[in-house]
């Protein structure tokens, strides 16, 4: 696989909903092998974006290349090759696990490009989610996390090349949310399968995205790991501290060599809190700053 081939290319990508511009020129790469958070407050036009990569809405302009075509124009190959897992979606709680995946399996095989690999085995798909012992349960008397996870066999049953998560763990208790990014890092890690998600949990973009793209004011507006955004945005950290019985609070861009001669001038310093800028400061400064200067530009890109 070649890890740096572009399989998203977006330019200068708008949408317009009468006389509202929901995006106003969205640039954005995405190179295979890739796991990509988009992050954006509600109404940023999240949706609208992903709608438009998978195909499903017609953009007003600009260029937008899904594995090398057109997504408004591109066939039934096309699509055999990208995976949708929805926040929710309708189906028919009498099927069972295993005859279900079976079944939207052998739609794939029509439409195999040539040299493209056939869908997934339905045992081997079920054992890479996790749903083997449910593998005869009806859908209607599946858990939430057993339901997601097969939503996740669903997107995945074709082997695709991309793979769309939209708000994958909402509703999710901490264990789901937990296994669940096991299985998605192990499709990113050990398949080779290009993710992109949108998701409103920082915690969860910070533990699975290599990059994170953030929308606001119609466009990217910073683009970087959750470390290099927290590093390029806010640039200090907190350092908190008490001596005395008094409590301390103080900025340092390098609270190390803070911490270091703190220490060496007083030998009373108890409680010693070092808080690093986060993800949620980051993404919290970006948004407020693009939404009250809507006029900036300027894209926030650091490297990893």
């Amino acid at each position: 696989m070649r890890h740096d081939e572009v399989i998203i290319d977006v330019r200068d990508l708008r949408m317009r909903y009468g006389s509202t511009d929901v995006l106003d020129g969205v640039e954005l790469q995405v190179r295979r092998g890739e796991v990509i958070a988009l992050l954006g407050p509600n109404g940023a036009g999240k949706t609208t974006t992903i709608e438009i990569l998978e195909g499903f809405r017609n953009r007003s302009g600009g260029d937008v290349r899904v594995l090398g075509e057109d997504p408004a124009v591109a066939g039934e190959e096309w699509r055999a090759g990208i995976g949708i897992v929805l926040q929710s979606w309708r189906d028919h709680g009498r099927w069972r696990v295993r005859e279900l995946l079976a079944h939207l399996g052998r739609y794939y095989v029509p439409y195999g490009v040539p040299g493209r690999p056939r869908p997934r085995d339905t045992d081997e798909l079920m054992a890479t989610v996790g749903l083997t012992a449910h593998a005869d349960q009806k859908i209607s008397t599946l858990s939430g996390g057993q339901r997601r996870r097969l939503d996740v066999a669903i997107g995945i049953v074709g082997r695709p090349e991309l793979l769309f998560l939209d708000e994958p763990t909402a509703g999710f208790d901490p264990e789901a949310r937990r296994e669940f990014h096991d299985i998605v890092t192990g499709l990113a890690d050990l398949e080779d399968t290009t993710i992109l998600l949108t998701t409103h949990d920082l915690d969860e973009a910070e533990k699975l995205a290599d990059r994170i793209l953030i929308l606001a004011g119609g466009r990217i507006v910073a683009d970087g790991s959750a470390d290099a955004l927290a590093r390029e945005v806010a640039g200090t950290s907190e350092v908190r501290w008490a001596r005395g019985g008094e409590r301390f609070v103080h900025p340092a861009h390098d609270a190390t060599a803070f911490v270091r001669e703190l220490l060496a001038q007083h030998d009373d310093v108890t409680d010693l809190e070092v808080r690093r800028t986060t993800l949620e400061d980051s993404y919290m400064t970006l948004v407020h700053r693009h939404e009250t200067a809507p006029e900036s530009r300027r894209v926030l890109e650091v490297t990893r």
